[in-house]
């Protein structure tokens, strides 16, 4: 899901920008440069940090494989509560891997100093503060919703989308990309409001002033990334719900 998603987010699929930023041609595509090199960033991160929790595993988990540990529980339990008891188990990974990527991301912006790394053209922040990120992570949670209805309920799943009249065609298809999309766009606001914030504030008062700003935001970055796992997950339960009762009326 990692591959997919760093494949969508370095393609430049929104065209909205601000500034300069640096791109890779490779054939025929065009490369996101910025964003490749954070995302892989966040990714290296937490591929390391799954070796190295999983390498000498304990009984009695301590250091890097007791916080894994902790961080798989909590998603377990957020997956669960979202999808129920009977549903939740084969969704764990994907909503896992969300909340990771963006919560890594989302922290890297505040904590790694990303501005001492010059760049040819553009500079380097958050993945998350990327609109083509925020988009692909948008455009995931929409195919697994697909999938997640289309896995229960076979062709009869897309009945829905001409009930009760096939005038509503484009409506429900509408419907269902904007609810991730409108996830996407917030995410990457409050990134970018975020960060921006900092900046001014670091240049206008260098020394005290920023350091509470810094706090809050890396609070509030943990809740955007709990909040996009949160209702994807809502979204992914209720593709399964509505269509698992209508088979059950069925029946």
């Amino acid at each position: 899901m990692i591959g997919f998603l760093d494949v969508f987010s370095s393609l430049s699929l929104a065209k909205l920008e601000v500034g300069h930023h640096l791109y890779w041609q490779i054939g025929n595509l065009k490369i996101h440069g910025q964003v490749f090199l954070t995302s892989w960033f966040v990714i290296g991160l937490l591929l390391v940090a799954s070796l190295a929790a999983t390498r000498n595993i304990q009984r009695i988990p301590q250091g890097i494989q007791n916080l894994m540990e902790y961080a798989l529980e909590f998603i377990r339990d957020l997956t669960r509560n979202q999808l129920g008891e009977k549903e939740y188990r084969p969704w764990v990974p994907f909503i896992g891997t969300l909340f990771l990527f963006i919560f890594l991301s989302n922290w890297s912006g505040a904590l790694v100093p990303w501005k001492l790394i010059h760049l040819p053209e553009g500079e380097l922040a958050a993945p998350t503060n990327d609109i083509n990120t925020t988009v692909a992570l948008a455009l995931l949670t929409s195919l697994a919703y697909f999938y997640a209805g289309f896995s229960k309920r076979g062709l009869g799943y897309f009945k829905k989308y001409i009930e009760p009249t096939p005038i509503l065609l484009p409506i429900a298809i509408l419907e269902d990309f904007t609810k991730p999309l409108s996830l996407s766009f917030r995410l990457f606001g409050n990134i970018l409001a975020d960060e921006l914030v900092v900046a001014v504030l670091v240049l206008l008062v260098p020394l005290f002033v920023p350091l509470p700003v810094m706090a809050l935001g890396l609070f509030t970055s943990a809740i955007q990334a709990l909040v996009f796992a949160t209702l994807a997950a809502a979204y992914i339960h209720e593709a399964i719900e509505g269509h698992g009762d209508e088979g059950h009326e069925e029946h």
